[in-house]
This record gives structure tokens, C-alpha cells and sequence, in this order.
């Protein structure tokens, strides 16, 4: 289980997290919303290694990881869909494949995982010669995803994979989610499509200004009238 603790972070004095706790669960789907600036990306850029924390505490298994380096992350098995995709624009299909296993030294594993992730995404083995600066939005966020599964990770922590992308590819995105974990990968989602995230997590919480204000399952927070309001476009009844 990945646990978040008690964890604080700052920007230039700013306090984007305060004293968050959140439990990702092995082989569940857990989803973070909240309105923009609540402190969601932070969280995962804190759990990746990328953003130092004031205090608190990250364990998987365990083992501390809190201030470990972004590759003692990923070893642990845990990575990261960045938002906004950042593929490597100037290389193949296949080479950014390639890059998500840079840390993996198993060539029959890597090759079959290669075979996995064109099962999944059967486009990215379409193109897998074409330039990744040249995809549509939606298969960039597959190749980002596919990327990301070559690393063979227990944890798959995703950040607003539905963002700037049609509907139709979104319900796609979100069908590779659930197909993804039930492959026995455990996902953590960041996502301001509350509707499409609610809908597919085991486990939900609410942050807001830094601070965690509501927990439940998905659809214990998907059918609450507050959440309606504030994140589903959704008035209350009269």
C-alpha cells in the first residue's frame, strides 16, 4: 500500500499541502479531485520525487520514500503520467517506449511488456516509426501511458490524463484505466473530470486549498449532493 502522511509542502512560503493523509490500497483505483491550484499536482510531483516536502511521510510496503531520488521511485514501482503528456517530440514512437525501461536491464521482459503496451494501444504499434511530436492529442496521452507501463510499475500515479482531449478519446482513456487495473496495477488519478473519475475509482478523496475535506468510495462521493455542486456542474434540488 502507498500511504501519504501528515505531509506539508511549501512554495516560496506558500503552503500548497497541509498535513494531507491518503491511502492508495494495492490493486485499487483512487481518484484526487478538486478546482485548479488545490494542491493535486503537488502531491504527486512530492510522491515522484520531483517537489521536496516540508515534513510528512511517503512509504509503499513500508519503506520510507520520502526524499529519495526520482530512480529509487520508480524501482520502488511506483511512476508517473505527467500532465500534459511531455513525450520526447523528437523521437519515435518506439523510442519513447524504449525510454519508459531505462532502468530495467531484462531484455525478454522488456520486449514482453513492449508487446503489452501495443495490446493495449494497438495505434502506438501502428506507429511505432512515427515522431511523437507528430501524434494527435489522445495518442500522445496513450504513448505517455504506454511510456510509463514500461517501467513495469505497481503503481501507475496519472495527472489530468483526460485534459485538453475529445470526449469520445476520454471515454477510451478512461476504459485503458480500468483495463490497466485489472491487469493487477494499482492507479492513483488526478483528474478534474470528476464525473468520468468518480465513476471508475474504488476510493475518493476531495482536496481543497491544500487540505483533504472529503473521503469515500467513488460512488459515495458521486452521489453526493455538496460534490454535485461543487466539481459535476449540478445544482441541488429545490
Amino acid at each position: 500500500m502507498l500511504k501519504i502522511k501528515d505531509l506539508h509542502v511549501s512554495y516560496g512560503g506558500i503552503r500548497a499541502l497541509r498535513g494531507i493523509d491518503v491511502e492508495v490500497p494495492d490493486g485499487k483505483i483512487v481518484t484526487l479531485i478538486g478546482a485548479n491550484g488545490a494542491g493535486k499536482s503537488t502531491m504527486l510531483r512530492t510522491i515522484s520525487g520531483l517537489v521536496k516536502a516540508d515534513s510528512g511521510s511517503i512509504t509503499y510496503d513500508d519503506k520510507e520514500l520520502l526524499g529519495k531520488p526520482i530512480n529509487k521511485i520508480l524501482e520502488a514501482g511506483i511512476a508517473q503520467v505527467p500532465e500534459g503528456r511531455r513525450v520526447f517530440a523528437n523521437l519515435t514512437v518506439l523510442e519513447n517506449l524504449k525510454a519508459g525501461a531505462y532502468l530495467r536491464k531484462d531484455k525478454d521482459g522488456i520486449a514482453a511488456d513492449l508487446q503489452w503496451v501495443y495490446e493495449l494501444f494497438p495505434r502506438l504499434e501502428e506507429r511505432h516509426w512515427q515522431l511523437a511530436g507528430t501524434l494527435s492529442g489522445g495518442e500522445q496521452q496513450m504513448l505517455a501511458v504506454g511510456r510509463a507501463l514500461m517501467s513495469r510499475p505497481k503503481v501507475l500515479m496519472m495527472d489530468e490524463p483526460s485534459l485538453g482531449l475529445a470526449p469520445l478519446v476520454v471515454q477510451g482513456i478512461f476504459d485503458i484505466i480500468r483495463e490497466i487495473n485489472k491487469q493487477g496495477v494499482t492507479v492513483l488519478l488526478i483528474e478534474q473530470n470528476a464525473n468520468m473519475a468518480l465513476k471508475v475509482a474504488d476510493l475518493a478523496y476531495v482536496l481543497e486549498t491544500g487540505k483533504i475535506t472529503r473521503f469515500g468510495t467513488g460512488a459515495e462521493l458521486l452521489a453526493d449532493e455538496s460534490i454535485k455542486e461543487a466539481y459535476l456542474g449540478k445544482k441541488r434540488a429545490e
